[in-house]
């Protein structure tokens, strides 16, 4: 039995007096697509983001392929990883987010190759290949040459999934990738996290996109007041819910 991707126990967070996650447990295994779904404020994108050490935790633990991301363990005491080491270990972990953040200056080929080439040291001749690759992968070897304002936002969106694939990550982690698109650009992207769900990629998906979760997710997380109120598989969860909380979310949104 490999180790899973990502084990989280106990996690806790607070902003000032918000205590935002309530000791939350989460397991991850290779290959699985875990959907995280919920109300807003319910500690979606605040997990999400402790498991690359985005946001710190108050207490608990997490570990990303068997190793903690910001911290060094001795024994039961954990020390803070100097921001060099953190991102060295954020190298598995690959980010899409809600609103893009691709370099503006840089081109969509530049923008792929820039880690690779920066962080990882490739050759510039290899990340090229691999970005041209990916840009296949994704539609858009077309817009090699293009620079972010001139595409739409799901072309942005596309692009950002190419970049954080160039860096071949263990693990995906989306946050709610399709809030930010016109309703029109939604399936482009969706197209392409089904495409690497069947390739066996490891993600984990904040969402509002329920007929995505039930159509690719191995399980569906719902979260509620910082804390997970039930999950299971799509066919369990979206069809079946036994939690009134659940019950009374998905009737909302359905």
């Amino acid at each position: 039995m490999t180790a899973p991707i990502v084990q989280a126990s106990g996690v806790h967070k607070h902003f000032g007096t918000n205590h935002v996650l309530r000791g939350v447990d989460l397991t991850v295994e290779a290959g699985e697509v875990v959907c995280l779904i919920g109300p807003s404020g319910s500690g979606k994108t605040t997990m999400l983001r402790t498991l690359n050490h985005l946001e710190t935790i108050d207490a608990g633990l997490i570990l990303i392929c068997g190793e903690t991301v910001g911290y060094r363990q001795v024994g039961q005491n954990l020390y803070e990883l100097s921001p060099k080491m953190v991102c060295a270990r954020r190298e598995k972990i690959g980010m899409v987010f809600q609103h893009f953040n691709l370099f503006p200056h840089m081109t969509v080929l530049q923008n792929i190759i820039e880690a690779p080439v920066g962080v990882r040291r490739q050759s510039r001749k290899s990340a090229t290949e691999n970005a041209l690759r990916l840009l296949d992968r994704v539609g858009l070897r077309d817009k090699a040459d293009a620079y972010p304002v001139s595409l739409s936002g799901g072309q942005k969106q596309r692009v950002a999934i190419a970049r954080a694939l160039a860096m071949e990550p263990e693990i995906m982690l989306f946050d709610e990738p399709t809030s930010a698109l016109d309703p029109e650009l939604v399936g482009e992207v969706l197209a392409v996290m089904k495409d690497l769900a069947l390739s066996g990629m490891t993600m984990v998906v904040v969402t509002h996109e329920i007929g995505f979760a039930r159509q690719v997710a191995d399980r569906v997380v719902f979260m509620s007041e910082g804390v997970i109120v039930e999950q299971g598989p799509p066919a369990q969860l979206i069809d079946s819910p036994t939690n009134p909380r659940t019950i009374e979310f998905l009737q909302a949104v359905l």
